[in-house]
C-alpha cells in the first residue's frame, strides 16, 4: 500500500496512525457477541449514545501483552463505581473477553483497545440513571494500530480548562467528551495541531488528549496531577525517571516556564511519549525530540518490551 508523505503544514494528531486495510474487517465485542465491523451497532438510545454516561480504557498490545493490564482494570472498576455503573463482569471476565477479541482479530502487537461500558439502553430519552435498565452496555474496539506522527505537535493554549472535581472530576475516564473536543477545535481554529489547558489557577496542566512534561536544564516537570487525567503512562514515566536518576517533579508551572523549556512531550496510552516542537507559535528547543524525551522513550520501550 502506498504512502503518502505528510505535508509540514498538515495536520497530526497525537493519535495518528498507519493506514492498515485489515482494520476493515476487524471482529468488535458488543455485549459478548463477535461482530463484524459493519453490524457491531448499539441502540439509539443507549445511554452512553444519548448522554456520554459510561466509561472506557485504551490498552495497548505489545508482543502478546496488554501493556499495564491490572492498571487499566483498576481504573476501569474504579471509575465505574464513582459513577455507580455496575459493569456486570468480573475482573476475569473482562480479561477474557479482551483475549477472545484478541484471538478472533489474530492480534500479536500494535494493535489498540477501546473498552468502553456504558449505563446501557434507556426505556425514555432522558437523563435520569433510572431510565437504564436493560443493564450495561460493554463493547470492545480493537484495531490494528501503529502510530505515525509524522513530525512534533504543535500547541495552542485555549480558553477551556479541566473540569473541577465538584463538577466533572478530570480523573475520571468518562464518555462525555466535549469540553475537550471543543479545546481541540478551538487549537485547530488557531493553526495547531492539538489545545494545551491550563488549570483552574492558570497554571500549565494538561492537553485535550494526553498529559503533558516538561524538560528544563536536565529536569522533568510535569503538573501537580490535581485538575488532569493522572494517566498510566504519566506514572509510568514518572517512575522510569525516579528510578534512572531523572530528575522529575510534580509541580505548579506557568506557560512562561513552558515556552522556555528545553524539551516539551506528551504522554498517553496511544503514542507513548510524543514531542511537542511548538507552543502558541514559540519553537521549542531545537524544534525535534530532545535527548531527554528520546531516553525517556528507551526506558518506556524497554518496560513494555517493544
Amino acid at each position: 500500500m502506498t504512502q503518502h508523505a505528510t505535508p509540514a503544514d498538515a495536520p497530526v494528531s497525537t493519535h495518528q496512525a498507519e493506514d492498515d486495510p485489515r482494520n476493515a474487517s476487524i471482529l468488535i465485542h458488543v455485549d459478548g457477541v463477535l461482530k463484524p465491523r459493519a453490524e457491531a451497532l448499539v441502540s439509539v438510545y443507549d445511554s452512553g449514545f444519548m448522554l456520554g454516561d459510561g466509561v472506557w480504557e485504551g490498552l495497548r498490545l505489545y508482543n502478546g501483552r496488554w501493556a499495564f493490564l491490572d492498571d487499566h482494570l483498576d481504573r476501569l472498576f474504579e471509575a465505574a463505581k464513582a459513577i455507580d455503573l455496575d459493569i456486570g463482569r468480573t475482573r476475569d471476565e473482562v480479561v477474557e473477553a479482551l483475549e477472545a477479541t484478541r484471538r478472533a482479530n489474530d492480534m500479536q502487537s500494535d494493535a489498540h483497545a477501546r473498552l468502553m461500558v456504558t449505563r446501557g439502553v434507556k426505556t425514555r430519552p432522558f437523563q435520569h440513571p433510572g431510565f437504564s435498565r436493560s443493564g450495561p452496555t460493554f463493547v470492545i474496539i480493537m484495531e490494528h494500530s501503529r502510530p505515525k506522527i509524522p513530525r512534533p505537535i504543535r500547541l495552542a493554549t485555549v480558553p477551556h480548562i479541566r473540569g473541577l472535581p465538584m463538577s466533572q472530576d478530570p480523573k475520571l475516564n468518562s464518555h462525555s467528551k466535549l469540553n475537550c473536543i471543543l479545546a481541540c477545535i478551538a487549537a485547530e481554529k488557531a493553526g495547531a495541531d492539538e489545545a494545551l489547558m491550563l488549570d483552574v489557577h492558570g497554571f500549565v496542566n494538561t492537553t485535550n488528549a494526553c498529559n503533558l512534561f516538561i524538560v528544563r536544564r536536565g529536569e522533568v516537570w510535569t503538573s501537580t496531577g490535581d485538575y488532569c487525567m493522572n494517566g498510566i503512562t504519566r506514572r509510568k514515566v514518572i517512575e522510569l525517571c525516579r528510578a534512572n536518576a531523572i530528575p522529575v517533579h510534580e509541580r505548579n508551572f506557568s506557560l512562561v516556564d513552558t515556552y522556555g523549556a528545553d524539551e516539551v512531550f506528551l504522554t498517553g496510552t496511544f503514542g507513548a511519549q510524543t514531542p511537542v516542537g511548538n507552543i502558541d507559535g514559540r519553537v521549542i528547543g531545537s524544534g525535534e525530540m530532545g535527548p531527554v524525551t528520546a531516553r525517556i522513550r528507551d526506558l518506556y520501550k524497554a518496560l513494555v518490551g517493544a
